[in-house]
């Protein structure tokens, strides 16, 4: 699949890819802001670009919607999760120590990009821990308790859903989940339960929530989309 950078100067850099598959242009925008657009091979370069600018805003709010939610980290910084209190320090190199349920980050600057990506990268070591030790067995769970049968569950890193429900019944469930309130993990996993019966999110799918969440579920859906698919 060819790919092409091109700057824009209100966005930034823009990857376009053609992809023979697509049959119309789609612009994703990533937690860490890269935008990245694919369109069909037969789709003019020239249209593509008018497109992108055409949607601009729309890209410049995801970003602005990105930055609302990254975490600002200090000396003073605590991030627990549902095992551990990770805290931060600086030193001389980047180093982790964890002791029972506490880690502790050295970091060299707080503000390099660098920093970033190797504190992302531990956060999401802890959450795939977390994730499969604690999310198989609230699943089952929640599946005895209403009746729903699945095939087998899998955990991954994945940026742009918090789960999905294959046509065998297969559920996938997204490790970032670990940063969530208990309430919204368990919405999640009724959500993917329900649909190893409803495959769509038709009004009988949004019937069968409400009554597994005591008319909370759309209200639980617009909570989860608060938080980001990104460890920071």
């Amino acid at each position: 699949m060819p790919k092409k950078v091109v700057q824009f100067d209100r966005i930034g850099l823009v990857t376009l890819s053609k992809n023979k598959r697509s049959k119309n242009i789609k612009i994703s925008v990533k937690p860490n802001k890269k935008v990245l657009v694919s369109f069909p091979f037969f789709a003019p370069v020239r249209d593509v670009v008018a497109f992108i600018q055409k949607n601009e805003g729309w890209i410049k709010k995801q970003h602005e919607k990105f930055d609302s939610k990254k975490i600002s980290l200090t000396e003073q910084s605590v991030i627990r999760t549902k095992l551990y209190r990770v805290t931060f320090q600086k030193g001389g190199q980047f180093d982790v120590k964890i002791t029972d349920n506490k880690v502790a980050i050295t970091v060299v600057d707080f503000e390099t990009e660098q920093t970033l990506d190797a504190v992302e990268n531990i956060l999401v070591k802890i959450y795939r821990h977390e994730a499969n030790l604690l999310l198989p067995e609230r699943l089952h769970n929640i599946a005895r308790k209403h009746g729903f049968q699945y095939s087998k569950v899998t955990i991954r890193n994945n940026k742009r859903n918090w789960g999905s429900c294959s046509s065998k019944n297969n559920i996938s469930l997204n490790l970032q989940m670990m940063k969530l309130p208990d309430e919204l993990i368990d919405y999640i996993l009724l959500h993917e339960l329900v649909h190893t019966e409803i495959k769509d999110h038709s009004p009988k799918f949004w019937k069968r929530m409400d009554e597994l969440t005591n008319n909370t579920a759309r209200k639980l859906a617009k909570e989860v989309k608060q938080y980001s698919t990104s460890a920071l």
